[in-house]
């Protein structure tokens, strides 16, 4: 049976593909004759460009809409749901149907201030995307950068715009580094509500203060 896709082909609250500063990034990054040689060009663009940091969170709807995350300084920090939102929005412009997926992962590497700081070793509503190419839905994760990859000792995420590309399971020391606690499935766009309610739920410090925590680094 033919799967009728045409709605994720169209802008959202949050996956706003037609806003001028996403339409100017996808027609910018997303080269290439085909529908996958664009989707490719795009995950590859927006994985390495903008530096992943799960600190830098914002917490109105519209720091969460792909128009806002691309006209950040990438160098300044993008959380994993920016990225998922912003490849999605370039690719519905480039005539790519997307959808946003999340689950809970629990990650097992570089994460001890993270864990302190939120009082869980749970990533909750951690975001990618899932691409309709080939006819069917591809998985693409542009969360991790390769310089972040390299310097925790995992192999970056490849896309071939035809096999799924989630989390590394795995470090180059074949230790675990990520695995999928829950699935919260796919959603035309993000759900805002739900969202805040598992983070509220998971995440205690942030349910007492309402205020996403920062790095002491940055601090």
């Amino acid at each position: 049976m033919v799967q009728d896709v045409s709605r994720y082909g169209e802008p959202s609250t949050f996956v706003d593909s037609t806003h001028p500063a996403v339409v100017a990034y996808a027609e910018r990054h997303g080269q290439g004759q085909t529908g996958k040689a664009k989707a490719i060009a795009l995950y590859y663009a927006i994985r390495d460009e903008f530096r992943y940091s799960p600190w830098d969170l914002e917490t109105t709807r519209e720091g969460f809409r792909a128009s806002t995350v691309v006209q950040r300084d990438p160098q300044a920090g993008a959380h994993c749901i920016d990225k998922a939102v912003l490849l999605a929005a370039t690719c519905r412009h480039a005539g790519i149907p997307s959808r946003l997926h999340f689950a809970n992962v629990r990650n097992h590497i570089g994460t001890e201030e993270l864990e302190k700081q939120l009082g869980t070793d749970l990533l909750v509503f951690h975001g990618y995307v899932e691409l309709w190419l080939g006819g069917k839905w591809v998985a693409a994760t542009p969360a991790f950068n390769r310089q972040l990859c390299d310097k925790l000792g995992v192999a970056p995420l490849e896309f071939d715009g035809e096999n799924d590309s989630i989390f590394q399971a795995f470090d180059r020391k074949a230790g675990r580094f990520m695995e999928y606690v829950h699935d919260h499935g796919a959603h035309l766009d993000i759900p805002w509500d739900l969202m805040w309610a598992e983070w509220r739920r998971y995440y205690p410090k942030f349910a007492a203060t309402g205020v996403w925590p920062k790095s002491a680094r940055s601090a």
